[in-house]
């Protein structure tokens, strides 16, 4: 009760100053004689919503009345809120949101794949929610990016560890984690039902995955969060790290993932790995180019 009541004077001042900024001519109206209200009148918004003007009238005074999805879709188009200002009016009256479905981003700006960059040699990847992988640094790289992986053709990390070999996947104890990857996909799906990119994916992977098939089908979720992983690298053995979720303004449902060492011996792997990655890297160069 303390939360409404705090919620409907906010609600009411959040609609006086959008209708405010609203003028006539944007919404094809002539500006009238005498006009004296900065923007819309409450009649003029009452009438091009669709509704009552004493309903839109009480609304606007912050009383305790019922709102639909509907309605408050009508006056968020008449005052042309944007998405972040239409997903504020629904939460300030208290009705649930249900954002419009977006397909999921595929590529990142320079600042984030700066900031990935800055973690190294930590392993840093940027995930959409379908785990599409769309940018990496080089510690991720050096643990994920083997001959086999790249081989498969397919930029997204569910793809990857359901149709690489036992022996070639860089994460161990893969019938622990996988079913909980799907989990994590499963609750991010319900908000994705029937659209065409997402249905094609998960059709695609169950075609190549039997394994995929069988634990979509179990229809389990669960929310994403932190998890100690162990991966493994001919070069350096074993490795122990906690994955690590952060999620990215202006990006919905993307997130960075961060692997951090969980013991000392793995930190001190983590940096070997970088620098035999680098020998590695300055050997071939010099193999191909003996001249340089």
């Amino acid at each position: 009760m303390r939360t409404t009541q705090r919620r409907r004077p906010e609600l009411a001042t959040f609609l006086r100053s959008r209708r405010a900024r609203v003028t006539p001519a944007d919404v094809g109206m002539p500006p009238g004689f005498r006009r004296r209200t900065p923007g819309l009148r409450r009649e003029e918004v009452a009438q091009l919503s669709g509704v009552g003007v004493t309903w839109y009238t009480w609304l606007e005074q912050g009383r305790p009345i019922n709102a639909s999805a509907q309605v408050l879709d009508a006056v968020a188009r008449t005052l042309r809120l944007d998405p972040p200002e239409r997903e504020h009016l629904y939460r300030l009256a208290e009705v649930p949101f249900d954002p419009v479905p977006q397909e999921p981003t595929d590529s990142v700006g320079p600042e984030v794949q700066g900031i990935i960059d800055a973690l190294a040699p930590l392993p840093a990847v940027v995930y959409n929610s379908r785990y599409d992988i769309l940018a990496t640094n080089a510690g991720y790289r050096d643990l994920f990016l083997i001959p086999e992986i790249v081989g498969i053709g397919v930029a997204n990390a569910l793809w990857t560890l359901f149709t690489v070999s036992d022996e070639a996947c860089p994460l161990l104890h893969r019938e622990r984690e996988l079913p909980v990857m799907v989990a994590t996909l499963r609750s991010t799906y319900g908000r994705h039902v029937g659209e065409p990119g997402w249905e094609k994916f998960i059709r695609g992977l169950s075609a190549a995955s039997p394994y995929f098939a069988e634990l979509w089908a179990s229809g389990e979720v669960v929310p994403p969060g932190p998890r100690v992983k162990t991966f493994r690298h001919r070069a350096v053995g074993e490795l122990r790290m906690t994955s690590q979720s952060l999620s990215i303004d202006g990006m919905p449902e993307c997130r960075i993932v961060v692997y951090t060492p969980e013991d000392e011996e793995t930190r001190e792997k983590t940096a070997r790995l970088r620098e035999h990655t680098e020998r590695e890297h300055t050997e071939r160069e010099h193999t191909e180019n003996p001249a340089s």
